[in-house]
């Protein structure tokens, strides 16, 4: 081989190795651009308050359905729809002239009792000294005391009577027997009512204390009521609870939850459960649908966002990341009454595990990625 021709060789081989190298660095390029980057948190046990909503409807305290207790027709209605009333406070007259009448002749009765009274008084007065003195015999005495005797037993009768009477007529005026709210009014002025009218006159709810009825599932009760001591000491130490209005207003006063239910509904698998809230200036009326919001206090325990899981045959799942930025599928558990956007793990992680916190559900395991670790205060803002 002469000089030119192997200068010729060794410029091609020079070309075909730089050309190699460019393939290379296109290859490595091409892979390092397929390497997406996902957002990750580093886990530390922390400490929040989680919250579980549960949808409620509201009852007073008391609904007490207003009846007639005589018949006769509605003369005046005291009182609107929705009024606010006190206990003793005038709702309705009712039109019954029969009970006046019965006042008078009561009144009468006891007036010709008193005369029958003082007269048969009268006669014991002036027998009594005639027998002392045995003019008469003492039955004309024992005659004349059972007589007195006689007329104080028909007083005593018409003062019954007189206060019958009275307590009918004092029937005509149907009053409220607790602080509450009238509900509505069927019926208008003229109309006639007895005890035995099928609708009440009206309904009064005593909201001074309203109660919210909610249904909780029965793990959830459990992970509530664990510990020690009777269920009614359990409940007792249960947090306060608080309440959302219907336009997602928080209500300013706190309640407690009070009963629950000993039977679980065999079809939904939840307890029903009571809570009371005062109510002292009536901002919530029987029939109001809410919510009932039961706070959680999670300490130093492993708290990840629900955006940072996906579910698969009924199982939850994390994605973590290895040293060698490859990602695995993780099966966690949780506890029942997590809630909001995070999950409360109690199996599955660790300290110290890294996870990928969005896209997870897309994610397949043994996926290379750039992890870009995030701040926790960030991940966890609204949780503080």
């Amino acid at each position: 081989m002469n000089k030119q021709s192997f200068l010729s060789l060794l410029a091609a081989s020079i070309v075909i190795a730089s050309c190699g190298k460019k393939d290379d660095k296109a290859a490595q390029a091409a892979a390092a651009a397929q390497v997406k980057e996902y957002k990750t948190l580093t886990l530390q046990p922390e400490s929040a308050t989680l919250y579980t909503d549960y949808p409620a409807s509201i009852q007073g305290q008391q609904n007490i359905e207003i009846r007639p207790r005589v018949e006769g027709y509605i003369d005046k209605i005291f009182v609107d729809e929705g009024s606010v009333v006190k206990a003793g406070q005038p709702l309705f007259k009712i039109n019954a002239p029969q009970f006046e009448q019965e006042v008078r002749t009561a009144t009468a009765s006891i007036k010709s009792a008193q005369a029958a009274v003082s007269s048969a008084k009268l006669a014991v007065n002036k027998v009594k000294p005639l027998v002392e003195k045995e003019i008469i015999s003492k039955y004309e005495l024992e005659t004349a005391q059972y007589n007195y005797e006689s007329a104080m037993a028909t007083l005593a009768q018409a003062n019954a009577s007189l206060v019958n009477a009275r307590t009918n007529l004092g029937y005509t005026t149907v009053t409220s027997p607790v602080n509450g709210v009238v509900g509505s009014i069927p019926f208008r002025l003229g109309s006639l009512v007895s005890s035995n009218t099928a609708d009440p006159l009206t309904t009064v709810s005593s909201i001074g204390n309203v109660y919210a009825y909610f249904a909780m599932n029965e793990k959830v009760l459990l992970d509530f009521t664990q510990g020690a001591g009777t269920l009614a000491q359990k409940i007792k130490q249960l947090p306060q609870v608080s309440l959302v209005l219907s336009d997602g207003s928080a209500y300013a006063e706190k309640g407690r939850i009070e009963t629950v239910n000993g039977l679980i509904n065999t079809e939904t698998g939840s307890v029903n459960i009571r809570a009371r809230f005062p109510n002292p200036r009536g901002v919530i009326r029987s029939g109001s649908s809410t919510t009932v919001r039961i706070p959680n206090e999670v300490k130093d325990g492993l708290i990840i966002p629900q955006s940072a899981t996906f579910e698969l045959q009924d199982k939850i799942f994390a994605v973590t990341v290895g040293k060698d930025g490859k990602t695995k599928n993780v099966n966690i558990t949780i506890l029942n009454n997590s809630a909001g956007n995070y999950y409360v793990v109690t199996n599955g992680l660790q300290a110290g595990d890294q996870i990928v916190l969005e896209g997870v559900a897309s994610l397949k395991e043994g996926t290379q990625i750039k992890a870009q670790n995030q701040n926790a205060e960030t991940v966890y803002a609204d949780l503080k």
